[in-house]
């Protein structure tokens, strides 16, 4: 059995964990220097992580009490970095970590992102994900230009063809061979082996050529994290990694076989597609030494920035709610997935209290607790029960859960040969994480289309 493991981070004051950001062992006024990001990529590279998944969003979460005051008083997920302009600095810091990169197909220019993540997969020698996503917020849509925020459904429809412009430009645009160089003929690129992908739809016309040659992965590799119906449609039909978040290995066995039994009708190999679930782990030399670390933990929650939090996940508002209060089942534009976990769940109702305790350590994923063996023992069952491949794991106080894994779990993960052989020469992150060549496989339907007629 080999698990694989990603950190899952933000270039916030706190990302998953509420208040978390105040414990004394928290770096948070580093968050926004580069030193910081360098030695948390080397530290989950030392430790058999595969990628650093830089989670995004945006706008800002102002839907608890209708303003952006809580997050701002809060740090949630405020002020936010740029992901993208940081990868290259963190691949000349490391030597096989592989990045991944959350970017919005409903704010991006397709033909612009294409260049910037062709740019990237060069910088980084093919280490190069990108979480595909449509984004949730009101908040964004209103800065971006849009009065309200597009139909969930309708930003499916739309994110499809974006998908497809992007591939005629990494795929089918400039050919293999194409940059020659040649300095004794005087050609840098041969014209004939550039193609204009003459695209017209109902969305986005993009008559030209790729902007930058393709990088070693042509198309980065391809995260996607969708769990409402429409979010996993899409899955099926574009990731080669999917991201789901659920506290119950049994809920998320069922979305795996779902989405495997739907890749097999797709014509894609199921277990061509790797699965990660969501993870927050609280490790120390013993048990009682680990549970007194969460009840340590737990001393600095903060509630309001859970709420917070929640509210933009969800685009439900509980600030007029009181703790007792039981969460209607309601409809949202928003994060679907995110709010059918707390009002769909058959063994439980949940009140504002549920949602706030359950939000503040970890967020949505389970929280692992216990000594090294008991934390592989349960990462090992999770597993196995669930389906899936690895874990994005989440720290509840940054850096230091992540060094505690690397001090706990690894060596453990290790003695019982759980990781992944550290790559000994410069391999892309398709290779290392999904054990495939380069490219995308042929099965993709990114490779089935055509390329247009000049």
């Amino acid at each position: 059995m080999t698990i694989y493991f990603n950190a899952f981070d933000m270039l916030v004051p706190v990302h998953q964990s509420p208040g978390l950001w105040r414990h004394p062992e928290s770096r948070v006024e580093e968050f926004d220097t580069l030193h910081y990001w360098t030695e948390l990529s080397q530290t989950v590279e030392r430790a058999g992580f595969s990628c650093l998944f830089l989670a995004d969003i945006p706008g800002v979460y102002d839907v608890y009490g209708g303003t952006a005051e809580a997050a701002a008083r809060g740090g949630v997920q405020y002020p936010l970095l740029d992901p993208q302009v940081i990868v290259p600095a963190l691949a000349a810091a490391t030597t096989h970590l592989g990045f991944g990169l959350t970017a919005s197909v409903t704010y991006e220019a397709p033909y612009a992102l294409a260049r910037r993540f062709a740019t990237l997969d060069h910088l980084t020698g093919g280490r190069i994900a990108w979480n595909i996503v449509t984004s949730y917020q009101d908040s964004a849509a209103r800065n971006l230009g849009l009065t309200e925020q597009i139909p969930h459904d309708e930003r499916y429809d739309r994110a499809d063809e974006y998908l497809e412009v992007m591939y005629k430009l990494f795929e089918h645009s400039i050919d293999d061979g194409a940059v020659l160089a040649d300095k004794s003929t005087g050609v840098f690129v041969d014209p004939e082996r550039v193609h204009p992908i003459v695209h017209q739809g109902r969305w986005f016309t993009v008559p030209g050529e790729m902007l930058t040659h393709p990088g070693p992965q042509r198309t980065p590799l391809l995260f996607q994290a969708g769990s409402s119906a429409r979010g996993q449609q899409f899955a099926v039909d574009h990731g080669e990694a999917i991201f789901v978040i659920s506290s119950s290995p049994e809920r998320l066995a069922r979305q795996v076989t779902d989405t495997r039994a739907a890749l097999l009708q797709a014509q894609r190999d199921p277990e061509s597609v790797k699965f990660f679930a969501m993870a927050t782990i609280i490790v120390a030399e013993t048990e009682a030494l680990a549970q007194a670390r969460l009840e340590e933990y737990r001393q600095y929650v903060d509630t309001a920035s859970a709420l917070t939090l929640f509210g933009g996940w969800t685009g439900v508002d509980l600030s007029d709610l009181d703790e007792e209060d039981v969460i209607a089942d309601v409809q949202t534009e928003a994060n679907q997935s995110a709010l059918a976990m707390f009002t769909r769940d058959p063994s439980k109702r949940w009140t504002v209290r549920d949602v706030a305790e359950f939000v503040s350590i970890g967020g949505r994923g389970p929280l692992i607790v216990g000594d090294p063996r008991q934390v592989v023992d349960e990462l090992v069952r999770f597993k196995k029960i669930s389906g899936v491949d690895g874990f994005n794991i989440s720290a509840a106080v940054r850096p230091a859960d992540f060094e505690r894994f690397e001090e706990f779990v690894t060596p453990e993960l290790r003695r019982r040969g759980l990781l992944p052989e550290s790559p000994d020469h410069p391999v892309t992150l398709r290779e290392s994480l999904l054990q495939e060549g380069p490219h995308l496989r042929p099965d993709h339907p990114a490779r089935r289309l055509a390329r247009p007629a000049p």
